[in-house]
């Protein structure tokens, strides 16, 4: 069956960096766009990034571009999420997600897998 595995959640300073992985099995990786979302304790899931199949492609929700980088590693059947000049504001928990769809999904309801999630947090 599908597993999608995050790692690299942690505890960081406001203005620090993080980065999550996400190891997918089950499915051809190749084949899946692939996303992060996260969600924070009394608010519905949101999107942070997407990168398309083929990694040509990727798209950023407002609140991160320009700080969180999202790229894969085909090799590694591996998504990453480089999250840099970190605020308390993206203190959540950080799903990734699979999609059967090249393009870099920005919507829940375009994925098809989730991880079970890594938990972030930025002090101030």
């Amino acid at each position: 069956q599908v597993q999608l595995v995050e790692s690299g959640g942690g505890l960081v300073q406001a203005g620090g960096s993080l980065r999550l992985s996400c190891t997918a099995s089950g499915l051809t990786f190749s084949g899946y766009g692939m996303g992060w979302f996260r969600q924070s304790p009394g608010k519905e899931r949101e999107f942070v990034a997407a990168i398309s199949s083929n990694g040509a492609g990727t798209d950023y929700s407002d609140s991160v571009k320009g700080r969180f980088t999202i790229s894969r590693d085909t090799a590694k059947n591996t998504i990453y999420l480089q999250m840099n000049s970190l605020k308390s504001e993206d203190t959540a928990v950080y799903y990734c997600s699979a999609a059967r769809f090249a393009g870099a999904a920005r919507f829940t309801s375009q994925y098809d897998y989730w991880g079970q999630g890594t938990q972030v947090t930025v002090s101030s």
